[in-house]
């Protein structure tokens, strides 16, 4: 999966279900994280607002900051 066809298949969940959609955006963001790493998880958590509207929380980097 890229970036592009992840926003897609997001908007379409959120379109479909609405606030229940969570279950949905669950699932692409396995697969977001899976192919394209925490960044990308991160970014489409921010851009669609996933956090605030169902609860998807950004995961921690695990860069160190020494």
């Amino acid at each position: 999966m890229n970036l592009d066809d992840a926003r897609k298949r997001i908007d379409s969940a959120i379109t479909q279900y609405g606030q229940h959609a969570a279950p949905a955006i669950d699932l692409i963001m396995a697969e977001v994280r899976s192919d394209l790493g925490t960044g990308a998880f991160n970014e489409l958590i921010e851009e669609f607002d996933l956090e605030l509207m169902y609860n998807i929380t950004p995961m921690e980097s695990h860069h160190s900051s020494s």
